[in-house]
């Protein structure tokens, strides 16, 4: 018998992107150009999955849900959805789905130590589940996208810079400044952010993803370990437990 297709949804801020998995293997992912049903639907006709799951922060196309429901035996992640962690923090239905499928990767590789998971997407978010898999909260900052935007948007001169990991530490024109300022500042507070809670919760893993990662992982200092398909992989483990 051959191993079961899952295809697993991330509708971003920024992006929209799926991953198709054969058995538990990783097989590929691909940047959507859309969340609607029309791009979804060619998808289903070549891989013919057997099982899908969606985690979604936007208000994406319904249809889209009514597509894999009907054709695959699907699961949308909520704060009602199974995992393999407990979440004892205030309103716990108000956590991201993005944040609950990065908690669920953790888990998954590293269940017996303290995580602290760092997505770089629109938003960067801070995630620390501890060793007894609890999610006990983290923190939320502009991305990387959003600063260089609203540099420009909010100024009258300032240019819209592209996004480079080669970032002076002293800019010598208008582009480099921004982009040291930014990059740079954004390495810095993630830098900060490990030694803070480093000296509140001693030896942990840091485990970073996310789009955004081809232009910070080389900048910070502290040790990480970089995977950008982690969100997939936790998709994945969900949809095992809740779409069995």
């Amino acid at each position: 018998m051959a191993d079961l297709i899952t295809l697993c949804f991330d509708f971003g801020n920024t992006r929209k992107k799926m991953a198709m998995f054969q058995g538990k293997e990783l097989k590929e992912a691909i940047v959507l150009p859309d969340d609607s049903a029309a791009t979804i639907q060619p998808l289903i006709d070549r891989y013919r999955p057997a099982r899908s799951i969606l985690s979604s922060v936007i208000d994406h196309d319904p249809r889209v849900e009514e597509l894999l429901a009907a054709h695959t035996k699907f699961h949308k992640l909520s704060h009602l959805t199974k995992v393999s962690f407990t979440t004892p923090v205030g309103k716990p239905q108000t956590i991201g789905a993005d944040r609950l499928a990065l908690s669920a990767a953790a888990v998954l590789y590293y269940p017996s130590k303290n995580n602290l998971v760092i997505g770089l997407g629109s938003c960067v978010t801070y995630n620390f589940i501890n060793k007894y898999h609890e999610f006990i909260g983290g923190a939320i900052s502009p991305g990387l996208e959003m600063r260089i935007k609203s540099m420009n948007q909010y100024t009258a001169r300032l240019p819209l810079v592209k996004p480079d990991s080669n970032v002076p530490l002293m800019g010598y024109d208008t582009e480099t400044n921004i982009l040291s300022g930014v990059v740079l500042g954004m390495a810095k507070e993630i830098d900060g952010f490990i030694a803070a809670y480093r000296e509140k919760y001693g030896n942990f893993n840091v485990l970073l993803t996310g789009g955004d990662i081809v232009y910070l992982a080389s900048l910070i200092k502290n040790k990480i370990f970089a995977d950008p398909d982690l969100i997939f992989k936790g998709l994945y483990a969900i949809s095992e437990v809740n779409n069995p």
